[in-house]
């Protein structure tokens, strides 16, 4: 005779057995295991001596009675704890015994090896020259601690320790821990810039400018949108080129191949073929206008940057968008390449600095040094750094972390534009229409100019929207909001001695953030 099993679902037989082993163990529910003694012992000497072998046997403290009384008078007043005993020495254990010296037999006495006493350290340093007994004294009084300490006496060292120390070298410690406040080094003499050609041409707000690779000639971008060619050496235009539908804020000119590119309000990025004068490639992608343009010095690679927020890396060639670099909550105003790491550096109006990671197309590193929209940014051409403008002041920071230098304060104005060269001129422009000249290592601030609107302009229209060194760096091309190009160069007859340094070091200090 068979009984029929009642049949019940996987689900049902789950949880049945979810309960059981619940009702088995909610007794000891969260109880920690049982620690076996052994297994604990052979753990504990495993750890002691793999991590503390090196200093598993240290010396074992043997301290006399009469410690205090070999101590000089000015020392009676910090009382020491000790244990019963004569001799004041250490005796230090778990080390090879070796004799005192050659012929000389081991025996019970001179298995033991002494160090002097705390008396005798403190007699013997005094009788050093102070700088060197500060020296030894110190070293001396840090390995008496660490004996002190490991004895289980850590307080019972401290006053003898302090006491030599500030006697001997007048707080050691403290001394270590006080700094000079920050003072700004000389600066380099640099002599003053001046004038030298004003260009007219363009109908509207000079936007952008780039020097091409052979010095020949410069590339202009304007709000009238028009990019003009003009000759470096006579100032003369060449040539005109339209396309642009809406202010041209970028251009850049390559030096791995025959090509201008271009962006501009109107949301295009175009590439100009320089043999035909025509365009011949459009990047399409970025929601809003494009501020600003970079080429990649070693790699075919372009970068924009934009209103949408975001940088966007091009395939020059297969006009292939690689990378669209987002992580900016604003507008991005300004995009620089370099060959070295980090390759992209974005500036933003959400106050802050970028460092990407090219390959990846990810952030290496953001500064939120600065407090308001940084519109511009400049490589030094010779050293791993570089600086940043913005409403607030100039900061200069050090590759490849961002690691801030100092900050280069005084152009109280909104900085537009950037540009230094290798001689160390760091030029900061503004909107106002000031130009500052600094002195890139210090940070001084050797001329400031304000150069006079075209005939015919307000003087409201005084700004500063781009300057550029050309490649030789003896020019300093400046785009303008009178709608001219302004060619500044070294004053040839100036000296140190016509203009001086006007240097106080006393006032001039470095912010430390």
């Amino acid at each position: 005779m068979t009984e029929d099993v009642q049949k019940h679902s996987v689900h049902t037989l789950v949880f049945r057995s979810l309960k059981r082993t619940h009702d088995m163990f909610v007794s000891d529910q969260a109880k920690s295991v049982a620690l076996d003694d052994e297994s604990y012992k052979v753990k504990m000497d495993v750890k002691l001596k793999a991590e503390y072998g090196a200093v598993l046997h240290m010396p074992v403290l043997k301290e006399g009675k009469d410690r205090v009384s070999q101590l000089p008078g000015s020392m009676l007043g910090h009382h020491s704890y000790t244990q019963p005993g004569d001799d004041p020495d250490y005796l230090i254990t778990g080390t090879h015994a070796y004799p005192s010296g050659p012929g000389v037999a081991l025996t019970a006495d001179t298995k033991m090896h002494r160090n002097p006493s705390e008396g005798g350290i403190y007699s013997m340093a005094l009788a050093l020259p102070p700088s060197q007994a500060r020296q030894d004294v110190s070293r001396t009084a840090a390995s008496v601690a660490d004996i002190h300490r490991h004895a289980g006496g850590a307080e019972r060292s401290h006053p003898m320790s302090s006491a030599v120390s500030l006697l001997e070298g007048g707080g050691t410690r403290n001394s270590a821990l006080m700094r000079k406040a920050p003072t700004m080094p000389k600066p380099q003499w640099h002599p003053p810039w001046k004038l030298f050609r004003v260009i007219s041409g363009h109908l509207g707000w000079v936007r952008s400018i780039a020097v091409e690779p052979g010095n020949q000639w410069f590339v202009t971008g304007s709000a009238d949108r028009t990019i003009k060619i003009w000759d470096l050496a006579s100032g003369k235009l060449k040539l005109s080129l339209t396309g642009h539908i809406s202010t041209v804020r970028g251009v850049a000119v390559s030096s791995r191949s025959p090509y201008l590119f271009s962006c501009g309000e109107d949301k295009q990025v175009k590439c100009w073929d320089l043999e035909y004068n025509k365009v011949i490639r459009h990047y399409h992608g970025h929601l809003s206008a494009v501020y600003d343009i970079d080429l990649h010095p070693t790699i075919d690679v372009l970068v924009t940057c934009s209103r949408d927020a975001s940088a966007r890396v091009w395939d020059i060639r297969t006009k292939a968008n690689v990378h669209t670099l987002t992580g900016h909550t604003n507008t991005v105003a300004t995009v620089r390449c370099q060959a070295a790491e980090p390759q992209i550096i974005t500036g933003s109006h959400d106050s802050t600095i970028r460092l990407w990671d090219l390959i990846a197309g990810k952030t290496r590193a953001t500064l939120t040094n600065h407090k308001k929209s940084v519109r511009t940014i400049v490589l030094h051409p010779r050293q791993y750094t570089f600086a940043s403008g913005s409403a607030d002041n100039v900061k200069q920071w050090m590759f490849p972390d961002g690691n801030f230098i100092q900050n280069l304060s005084g152009h109280n104005a909104i900085i537009n534009t950037l540009a230094v060269n290798s001689d160390g001129v760091l030029v900061s422009g503004a909107d106002n229409g000031t130009i500052h000249m600094w002195d890139w290592r210090t940070g001084y601030n050797f001329q400031r100019i304000h150069a006079a609107v075209q005939p015919g302009s307000l003087d409201s229209e005084s700004g500063i929207f781009a300057c550029m060194f050309d490649h030789s760096e003896s020019r300093l091309i400046t785009a303008e909001a009178d709608k001219t190009i302004k060619v500044y160069k070294e004053d040839d007859t100036a000296t140190e001695e016509s203009h001086p340094i006007n240097w106080k070091p006393e006032i001039l200090k470095r912010k430390r953030f």
